[in-house]
């Protein structure tokens, strides 16, 4: 691919060439991922590293008490991770019935009802385990160091911590461990979490089994009980992460890689299959008609997704099914070029999280995501290992006539995940890792920025930089403060409802890239990190 490095938008960052390389949203973990390269370990002892500092770094998005997914190319072949996280054993559409009233449509958003168990740290040591040449203890230092001495707190995190504290304040250990002189800190002041060092401590001596099957996991059923949850140890020891097949779709001649559901990747995949039956390289990259085609594109893919998608064993229809080019190109032919629509789910049974990427000059690539969903997750902090839990839980429904009654809840099982990793392949070979993130954004991220790199030959970070757009629901959509106002103009006459926000960390996600130059001993690679966070691309 001859990029152009010219940058046509407004940026902070430039991208960054390397044999080694790592992408995160926060430059002391990218630094922490670096270590390891240095120290002789390969892309997944960075990657592994880099996850773990995160937990520290940026709490406002992931924690101990995270899930996770990774695409990742040993050198030979791709391979993909799910460390999502299951519903307890006494999780059924009764117990939140008996609990919330009859009404009730979804587990709560917030506290221990909305807690699965969490599986960020089995994928670190099941990446470890196959792929790590470190010993495991090792890629826990780093963070454990961070946790102890402390950090200055960065402007971006800042601005979401202190937002989300009103209404997390009062749930159980939050303020402990995120209020340390009783609010949220500034910019500048040094937060030290020791209770999640001595949680990483322990997790890094066991290589994973306190957490799994030890003292961490007993620590986290007593503080549930304690405040009304019903997360067991047996939760815990029962948990396993999965290796799976990652599903594909080409594209103008590459192949892009996402996890398959339970998760949303097949969005991205749906809405590049629909864009793959237009010339849309023939369209100006910032015109009205490129954004307007890919949203609508984007609008087609959700319906099924929001329909269809769930834990793999409960789905009415198959991958196959959705992805099948004939039922594609069926759904694309419902575009209107001069209108926007609100589309409902087709039949295709007739035809607050973290990204980080890292790849090392003996050719292997990492692509990893892990989040505690929306913010700080459910506000539950355990006191005595730091861990911040997810509310994934919130994901599923109660309701066995809801839209999608595939992802109703059931013990043991995986609710529908927003959380995607992404991997774009040419000819069987490794061409980038990257993701971004932001709840329903990341499909969209992933579109958006990868027709910029192969429709119109933006560079990684040129592609990073660019104004972003992202569809809610119906014919609502938020624009990017820096679209081209034309362009907004021009899709507001055609129907779109928009909304023009500022606020680009919480509406456009951020993302992480990782470009193989060519042969990884030789030309390395290209890396971008976006300046929507206080994120950092590092290399040697």
């Amino acid at each position: 691919m001859n990029f152009n490095f010219s940058n046509p938008y407004a940026s902070t960052r430039l991208p960054v060439f390397a044999r080694n390389v790592v992408s995160t949203s926060h430059p002391l973990a990218a630094q922490a991922g670096l270590r390891m390269l240095y120290n002789g370990g390969n892309a997944v002892d960075a990657a592994v590293a880099a996850a773990a500092a995160m937990t520290i770094c940026e709490p406002v998005s992931n924690g101990l008490g995270s899930d996770s997914f990774c695409i990742l190319w040993d050198g030979k072949a791709l391979h993909g991770l799910n460390a999502s996280g299951r519903a307890p054993a006494a999780w059924t559409p009764e117990y939140f019935r008996r609990k919330y009233g009859q009404d009730i449509a979804t587990p709560p958003k917030r506290g221990f009802d909305a807690v699965t168990v969490p599986g960020a740290v089995s994928s670190w040591v099941a990446m470890s385990e196959r792929f790590g040449k470190l010993p495991f203890a090792d890629l826990m230092q780093p963070a454990i160091e961070i946790a102890e001495r402390g950090y200055l707190l960065p402007v971006v995190v800042q601005q979401k911590w202190a937002a989300a504290t009103p209404e997390l304040q009062s749930l159980p250990g939050f303020a402990q461990a995120f209020m340390p002189w009783g609010r949220a800190p500034n910019v500048g002041e040094l937060f030290q979490f020791k209770a999640a060092a001595r949680g990483l401590r322990a997790i890094a001596e066991s290589h994973g089994q306190a957490f799994y099957g030890g003292e961490i996991a007993q620590a986290i059923e007593h503080f549930s009980a304690e405040h009304g949850g019903s997360l067991k140890a047996s939760d815990f020891a029962a948990y396993q992460p999965e290796w799976v097949k990652p599903i594909a779709r080409d594209y103008r001649g590459y192949t892009l890689h996402e996890i398959p559901p339970n998760g949303q990747g097949i969005a991205a995949l749906i809405a590049l299959g629909i864009l793959d039956k237009f010339d849309v390289a023939a369209m100006p990259v910032d015109g009205v008609d490129s954004q307007h085609l890919q949203i609508e594109a984007m609008k087609l893919a959700f319906a099924d997704v929001y329909r269809y998608v769930a834990e793999p064993s409960a789905m009415a229809v198959s991958v196959d099914q959705m992805l099948d080019d004939a039922y594609l190109a069926s759904r694309a032919k419902l575009i209107d070029m001069k209108k926007a629509q609100d589309f409902g789910a087709g039949n295709p049974v007739k035809g607050g999280t973290i990204y980080l990427t890292a790849a090392d000059e003996n050719g292997m690539m990492v692509s990893f995501i892990q989040s505690n969903y929306m913010g700080f997750g459910s506000g539950c902090v355990e006191p005595n290992f730091g861990i911040s839990l997810q509310n994934r839980g919130h994901g599923f429904s109660v309701d066995a006539k809801a839209s999608n009654p595939a992802n109703l809840v059931a013990p043991g099982k995986r609710p529908f995940h927003t959380i995607i990793p992404a991997f774009l392949t040419k000819d069987g070979q490794p061409v980038m890792s990257y993701g971004v993130m932001g709840a329903n954004m990341q499909p969209q991220g992933h579109m958006q920025t990868l027709v910029r790199m192969l429709d119109y030959g933006q560079n990684p970070q040129a592609a990073c930089d660019a104004p972003r757009w992202r569809y809610n629901a119906g014919l609502e959509i938020n624009v990017e403060s820096a679209l081209d106002a034309l362009t907004v103009q021009g899709l507001a006459d055609r129907g779109h409802r928009m909304e023009v926000i500022n606020d680009s960390y919480q509406d456009f996600g951020a993302g992480q890239f990782i470009w193989r130059a060519g042969d990884p001993k030789v030309e390395g690679y290209v890396a971008a990190s976006d300046a929507r966070r206080d994120g950092q691309a590092v290399g040697f």
